[in-house]
């Protein structure tokens, strides 16, 4: 890792291991810039241990990216911002605009979900538990097809995720089988597509990460809203 590298460590939720990856800016001197969530959520300079919290760290390859020192400077002249958003401001989006320019948020993007069904309005205030122009009858059975749509992603990434399992382990025995027959070639080929898989596993536990956060969300404030209807 150097200076200027936008980085992230796997996070859990709930207990659930490695769901998500939580991500930053490397300051090159044993410091990260990253959205730090305490009582409230606050881009903040810590400590590259306090960061990874005993995960792995891994760097962030973006084609496109800003000189280290600018992408630094970016991070910097964001510290202490308390504007964290879920949808358009997450610590994804802060380093990715750091790093590259650009606020975007592949883990968001790469869920699958057919929530464009609902206006951006409504998913925004059910998110942020301000449906006061709804009635708790409607918010309700908007928070049902919001989740409806959460587990459908959650069943697809499910599916995505055993098949590239199942791919892993294929490759994994071919590969020995290879080198068995003293084929260290095929051996070769066969692993390399066995990584291949294992990156697109990696690729669907991560698209987990703001998926849960949102679920978790709106049964929070699904559960407020059946509250005022008793």
């Amino acid at each position: 890792m150097a200076r200027g590298d936008q980085i992230y460590a796997m996070r859990e939720w709930i207990g659930i291991s490695s769901v998500y990856e939580h991500h930053g800016i490397d300051c090159g001197d044993g410091t990260v810039i990253h959205y730090r969530k305490t009582d409230t959520a606050e881009v903040a300079r810590t400590s590259i241990a306090l960061f990874g919290q005993g995960k792995p760290i891994t760097i962030k390859v973006q084609p496109v990216a800003l000189l280290p020192d600018t992408v630094v400077e970016r991070a910097e002249s964001r510290l202490g911002e308390q504007r964290y958003d879920l949808l358009t401001n997450n610590c994804e989006h802060f380093a990715t605009w750091c790093k590259t320019g650009r606020n975007e948020s592949e883990q968001l993007a790469g869920f699958g979900l057919q929530l464009d069904r609902l206006q951006g309005v409504d998913l925004r205030r059910l998110i942020e538990g301000t449906t006061r122009d709804r009635s708790p009858e409607a918010a309700i059975a908007l928070f049902h097809q919001a989740l409806g749509d959460i587990a459908g992603a959650h069943r697809t990434l499910q599916t995505q995720y055993q098949r590239a399992k199942q791919d892993a382990d294929t490759w994994q025995r071919v590969a020995q089988t290879a080198l068995d027959q003293g084929r260290e070639d095929l051996a070769r080929a066969a692993l390399h597509r066995k990584v291949t898989a294992k990156k697109k596993m990696n690729t669907f536990t991560q698209h987990l990460a703001e998926l849960v956060e949102v679920q978790l969300t709106l049964e929070q404030n699904r559960r407020l809203s059946e509250q005022k209807l008793r």
